[in-house]
């Protein structure tokens, strides 16, 4: 199991409809496939999650590019993003909530990447953020990226180092 990752949104700024309504458009600008079944979560009887399959190709088809994206309730506990680390790139005063959260991160990078970049195109104030690394990527960072040829370990390098 590889390496799990979050958006990061400022906390008066989240729904859990604009999440999902995002992740729906920036998959098809990705030209990615998305299934999506409506299968919520509950905990005490307060919307807690749902999920996304985001994939180049049919679920089942083998060397396919996928990730799931867990589109997190404002009720969820686990979506509060703490200031623990010095993140390079990020505003230690902002609110923010980690949602979001792509399960895995190992054996679909390209994918991520072309999303990451259609999403925060539509969301330039958001950020990508793999726990465990000491920076974060912004609209600017992935739009620099864009501009070179594709690297597959993108996401593994400090975008301020590009």
């Amino acid at each position: 199991m590889g390496s799990s990752a979050f958006i990061l949104i400022e906390r008066e700024k989240y729904t859990p409809e604009k999440l999902l309504g995002d992740a729906i458009v920036a998959a098809f600008h990705a030209d990615a496939g998305l299934y999506f079944d409506n299968d919520k979560k509950y905990k005490n009887e307060q919307f807690f999650s749902t999920t996304l399959n985001i994939s180049y190709n049919p679920l089942g088809v083998e060397n396919n590019q996928q990730f799931i994206f867990y589109i997190d309730g404002i009720d969820n506990y686990e979506i509060n993003y703490e200031h623990d680390e010095d993140i390079s790139g990020l505003d230690s005063s902002l609110s923010l909530y980690q949602v979001g959260c792509i399960e895995d991160v190992y054996g679909a990078e390209e994918l991520i990447f072309r999303f990451i970049y259609e999403y925060l195109k539509l969301n330039p104030t958001d950020y990508f953020w793999i726990p465990g690394y000491d920076w974060v990527y912004s609209w600017e960072d992935m739009q620099k990226f864009s501009s070179l040829p594709y690297d597959p370990n993108w996401c593994y390098k400090n975008p301020k180092a590009i």
